[in-house]
């Protein structure tokens, strides 16, 4: 197998020291503790110093080839394994392996068809840099991928980190799970570094002779929250961000049990006109039931006049 670096770091922020009484980049030499006079590179040698002891013992590069290293020269996998059993807090760094020469062409085609097939990962010991390293191989776009992992003991245990005895209501859970389904999938390529860009232009206006522009980050110290009030606002961003490209605008269900703010009439602009619109209608209609009342009354004066005259007809028969 070849190895090939899979990460490329030179691309994250990196700054050298310097002396800022004259902006000269500082440079570091290796001194000796006991005389304080440089070492070349030549002279510089290894050393162990055991987690009791305070003497440092001289290794040699001889020393080292004398110690068994099975995997000195080769790649031993002990097992294969689902990718969930093994924690990502394992994982290390990551190399493409390639074939070294055309006679490895053909197991390594077929190593990494039978991790893809088989969806499995092969965990097994490499010697790298003049150690022993525990890795993991899987397939990936085509190639065997290698993940330097730690050793299960070079693992901290999580003891004393996470807080005890909270209380969580429901509608909370509940909350923080619909903020999990609206922010949806995740597209890498619209990932970037924000940090990066802004020190890219802090140079460049440097560069420039331009005074930078502190950039608003919107937050104010330390602050105390309502939960449930930041997952809301959380929802709602996601699902708006979601529907701007398919929607003028995005609706949120509101939630049981959490009362939302009314809109004042400066937020909506509409309010002044529909209250207008619904007095002039009320004094329309105000109107109407008054003429109508005036009209009932007038009516119902005018029938017994009407009636008169054939009262005194019958009064008239009547001697007859």
């Amino acid at each position: 197998m070849k190895t090939y670096s899979a990460t490329d770091r030179t691309s994250s922020v990196s700054f050298v020291r310097i002396h800022e009484k004259d902006g000269a980049q500082i440079q570091y030499r290796k001194v000796c503790e006991l005389d304080g006079e440089e070492v070349p590179n030549e002279e510089v040698g290894k050393g162990y110093q055991a987690p009791d002891a305070e003497a440092i013992v001289p290794i040699t590069d001889d020393d080292l080839s004398r110690l068994p290293m099975p995997t000195a020269k080769t790649l031993a996998i002990l097992s294969f394994v689902d990718a969930a059993e093994i924690d990502p807090l394992q994982l290390d760094k990551a190399y493409y392996l390639g074939p070294n020469g055309l006679s490895a062409t053909k197991p390594y085609a077929v190593l990494r068809e039978a991790l893809e097939h088989h969806q499995k990962v092969a965990i097994g010991k490499v010697a790298m840099r003049g150690r022993e390293t525990l890795a993991m191989l899987r397939a990936y776009d085509g190639a065997i991928v290698m993940h330097s992992l730690l050793w299960p003991d070079q693992i901290r245990p999580a003891t004393g980190v996470a807080p005890e005895n909270v209380e969580i209501r429901e509608n909370e859970l509940k909350l923080a799970e619909t903020l999990m389904d609206s922010l949806g999938e995740l597209d890498p390529a619209e990932l970037h570094d924000d940090y990066r860009e802004a020190v890219e232009q802090l140079v460049a206006a440097k560069l420039e002779g331009e005074e930078p522009v502190a950039a608003d980050t919107g937050t104010s110290g330390a602050q105390v929250i309502d939960l449930m009030a930041a997952l809301e606002k959380s929802v709602r961003a996601a699902q708006g961000a979601g529907a701007e490209a398919g929607a003028e605008s995005a609706t949120v269900t509101p939630i049981r049990g959490r009362k939302s703010a009314k809109k004042t009439a400066e937020d909506t602009g509409k309010t002044p006109a529909k209250k207008t619109a619904a007095k002039k209608s009320a004094g329309k209609k105000t109107a109407a039931t008054a003429g109508a009342k005036k009209s009932t009354t007038k009516t119902t004066a005018k029938k017994p006049a009407a009636k008169q005259p054939a009262a005194k007809k019958t009064s008239k028969k009547s001697p007859a």
